[in-house]
């Protein structure tokens, strides 16, 4: 059985923000922002939900395939757990809207490393024959947790909002945007504590005190320890997945075409890209959207089709890395 992306769709809300007002909001140089963090704009949700964009990509990535939504086995939401509400199902909002009334739906959290591993969970599903039709989506709204006067968090001001959602099917080569082929991932829980929102959950219950101390905002409690482990084994571990999943592919480095890479500063991607082996048009830099957690490989491979960078044949890999610290890849072979 082969597993093939029939359908690719991305949702954006209009709102945007330019790396001269967070420099603003920050205190931080508008250079600093712009060449460093790589933000030179991001989109950001003014009333949009979560769910919200979900649905609106969702649409899209269906009107792509091809194919209606009463013939979906599974809708899986894959973003950020900030959601339009807590301890609630997005997966089951958005299938119930869109009319993916034979779906049962169900979400997997991987945090921003979240997209190759739902496309590995999913192509497991339908290897199984549990799930002929697949709709992955996902959605981030993270911006609205980052507080721009904390310096300790500013690696974090690239979050922006948007949503993503892929359809996956068993053995649909006439409508095929992509074959998905092998996946890799590793964890170093060590990082697990690194990066949270204090209050909220059960060990900080929210209450009026959470709130006037700012406890609903995303922190780094030890910046600078996080800081100085975290560049000891990223690009290692961004190396060694890509490697992994190429290889258990039938590929190395030098067929990678496309590479959809998480957002990262700016010299951390050339750099990875550089030890890739990547050209000029073989990766794109999110800078216009900024980090928008597992949306990240969507908005990527939406622009080099969109370009024309993509041709039958090519070898595509979804590179991600997520706080926890997951980094995973899986490979895909353009087809359409």
């Amino acid at each position: 059985m082969t597993v093939h992306c029939t359908g690719l769709g991305v949702a954006l809300p209009d709102e945007t923000i330019t790396g001269a007002e967070i420099a603003a909001r920050s205190g931080i140089p508008e250079s600093v922002v712009v060449e460093k963090m790589g933000v030179r704009s991001k989109h950001v949700a003014d009333g949009q939900q979560p769910s919200d964009l979900c649905v609106s990509a969702a649409e899209q990535a269906l009107r792509d395939a091809d194919v209606d939504p009463d013939t979906l086995d599974l809708v899986s939401y894959h973003g950020s757990e900030l959601k339009d509400h807590v301890v609630w199902s997005l997966a089951a909002d958005v299938t119930e809207r869109i009319g993916a009334t034979d779906a049962y739906a169900s979400e997997s959290y991987a945090l921003c490393a979240g997209a190759p591993i739902a496309i590995r969970e999913a192509r497991a599903q339908i290897e199984a024959g549990s799930v002929d039709r697949a709709l992955l989506v996902s959605a981030s709204r993270e911006e609205d947790l980052v507080d721009y006067e904390d310096e300790d968090t500013s690696f974090m001001f690239n979050f922006g909002s948007g949503a993503s959602a892929m359809v996956l099917e068993a053995d649909a080569p006439d409508r095929a945007l992509a074959t998905v082929r092998e996946s890799a991932a590793i964890t170093d829980g060590s990082f697990s504590r690194d990066v949270i929102v204090p209050a909220g959950g059960t060990a900080h219950p929210t209450t009026a005190e959470t709130v006037e101390r700012g406890m609903h905002s995303l922190r780094v409690p030890d910046h600078e320890s996080m800081k100085a482990r975290l560049a000891e084994v990223s690009l290692p571990n961004f190396l060694s997945v890509a490697d992994q999943a190429l290889e258990r592919s039938g590929y190395d480095r030098e067929a990678v075409d496309f590479a959809a890479i998480t957002h990262m500063k700016r010299s951390f991607h050339q750099h990875l890209c550089e030890q890739l082996g990547l050209e000029e048009t073989d990766h794109f830099y999110l800078d216009e959207y900024g980090h928008v957690q597992s949306v990240d490989q969507g908005l990527a491979t939406s622009e080099a089709r969109d370009r024309g960078w993509l041709d039958s044949g090519d070898v595509v890999l979804f590179l991600a890395a997520g706080t926890g610290y997951t980094w995973a890849a899986t490979v895909l072979e353009w087809d359409g």
